[in-house]
């Protein structure tokens, strides 16, 4: 129960946009997320901090599958707006976005197993679309 409650507040400071909060004793501080605010996200914050994981999970299988590419739902169109502008990369620091909350909830982050982090990023080796036909013969 208290876990809860720390993930609720958790949500609603970050839906304020508050800074970070000084942690108790043992405790994790909150992290301190800087968004891009003149583009819109593809849904508001509280349910991309929810439903995050099975939005990117169903792309994934759109891409994967349906050869679905591109768009703002797209894993790059996140970076673009949620990379850290000095380090242009959303892993790799502990005060980049996407590793900031993954690091805060101890949840894996392992999109970037595969994927890069960093804008403007081609993972070299990649595959497009076209190339996997002679390999689906």
């Amino acid at each position: 129960m208290p876990r809860l409650l720390w993930l609720l507040a958790l949500a609603a400071a970050l839906a304020a946009g508050a800074p970070a909060v000084t942690a108790e004793p043992g405790r994790v501080p909150l992290p301190v997320l800087e968004v891009d605010r003149t583009t819109t996200c593809v849904a508001p914050p509280d349910v991309m901090r929810r439903e995050h994981a099975r939005m990117l999970e169903r792309r994934k299988d759109l891409t994967v599958r349906y050869g679905v590419r591109g768009g703002k739902e797209a894993l790059t169109s996140c970076i673009e707006c949620h990379a850290d502008r000095q380090t242009r990369t959303v892993v790799s620091t502990p005060q980049a976005f996407c590793q900031a909350c993954h690091d805060y909830v101890a949840v894996r982050l392992n999109c970037f197993e595969c994927h890069q982090g960093r804008l403007g990023a081609v993972r070299s080796g990649a595959v497009e679309l076209g190339d996997l036909s002679r390999w689906l013969k």
